[in-house]
């Protein structure tokens, strides 16, 4: 299957550079996966497309101020970086730019030395493990020093960071927020559980994956970084429960679907606590055994998120909307428009 398949043409004024003020008001498309008809209608309406019953899963990872600017010990060279994944203590694979200059040694200082990494390990694409000084509590010192690592397509500043969060996000570890998570508020998930929707909560750590593109032609070629994942007991009990009761389980984005389906696969359909590293790559072919529906945003042309929702609402009906999407001119990406799939 070529990658070719999953490309259209996106006009570059329509990808969202910065959110709207009210998370709700985001459009929303509604995609039937069986017969490919198309409703178009806002956020703040998708309780109406929700049963008593039904359970909607939010993945609650919450993004670190996760890129920092220093300066190269010795040179006063700067040098970018952006943590990606916690290895193993104050050790953490990054992304480093430019990578020719940090090699194995090199010591980079942040916040006039503040916090101070050095190099103990290098790796292909800009990767280097760099292992952290400091002093006080880490996560407080990248708060202070760090920025909200936004996505290349997205040249704006971003005035309020809590804007790149979930008003869900709790468990600390992303390097990239899980965007379709961003149209809901505090009020809207208590209207869909005054409605007698279940919340659910998993956590996947948004990493590397995020930030690579598809390189090979051939889908079958292409390899997906791992990530971080966990579902409590509470939570497995719970979407067991719906499943049995003949309710639809409906992930929001892409990382709660790799994380449901990641579950499900390995348990024969069923739910269990469990944490680990996923690398489950969803495209068409693939038998769906976690959920039933999805929402989220619209993706990169050629990307494996949008392969993945072809996976579950059909490619042609998947690239259909999308040129539906542009001709309506609907925001893409992070801080665009979104999409329920039923």
């Amino acid at each position: 299957m070529k990658v070719d398949l999953f490309d259209f043409n996106l006009p570059e004024e329509l990808i969202a550079q910065t959110p709207l003020e009210e998370r709700t008001k985001s459009r929303l498309m509604v995609l039937e996966k069986e017969s490919g008809e198309l409703t178009h209608t806002v956020f703040k309406q998708i309780s109406d497309y929700f049963e008593p019953g039904d359970c909607l899963v939010l993945n609650d990872t919450r993004v670190l101020p996760a890129r920092l600017f220093g300066e190269k010990e010795g040179t006063g060279a700067k040098i970018e970086v952006l943590l990606l994944k916690q290895v193993d203590g104050d050790k953490w694979e990054t992304l480093v730019k430019p990578a020719k200059r940090v090699k194995e040694g090199t010591v980079i200082q942040f916040g006039n030395g503040a916090l101070t990494a050095v190099c103990v390990g290098e790796a292909e694409h800009g990767g280097r493990t760099l292992d952290f000084r400091y002093n006080g509590i880490f996560y407080e010192v990248l708060e202070r020093l760090g920025e909200m690592p936004l996505p290349p397509y997205i040249k704006e500043q971003l005035e309020d960071r809590e804007r790149y969060q979930t008003v869900f996000a709790k468990e600390r570890g992303s390097a990239a927020a899980p965007t379709a998570g961003l149209h809901f508020t505090e009020s809207l998930l208590q209207e869909l559980k005054d409605k007698g929707v279940h919340i659910a909560f998993i956590t996947l750590h948004v990493g590397l994956g995020t930030f690579r593109p598809v390189s090979v032609d051939s889908i079958l070629e292409h390899e997906m970084h791992a990530e971080f994942y966990q579902m409590s007991e509470g939570t497995a009990k719970l979407l067991n429960e719906v499943r049995q009761k003949g309710g639809r389980i409906i992930s929001v984005g892409t990382t709660s679907t790799r994380t449901l389906e990641t579950i499900a696969s390995k348990h024969n359909g069923l739910f269990v606590s469990e944490n680990g590293w996923t690398d489950i790559f969803i495209y068409p072919g693939y038998t769906f055994k976690g959920i039933d529906g999805m929402i989220t945003n619209f993706h990169l042309p050629k990307s494996t998120l949008i392969m993945l929702v072809s996976a579950l609402a059909g490619r042609e009906n998947v690239i259909r909307a999308y040129e539906t999407a542009v001709a309506e001119k609907y925001r893409f990406f992070s801080f665009g428009d979104a999409m329920l799939i039923l």
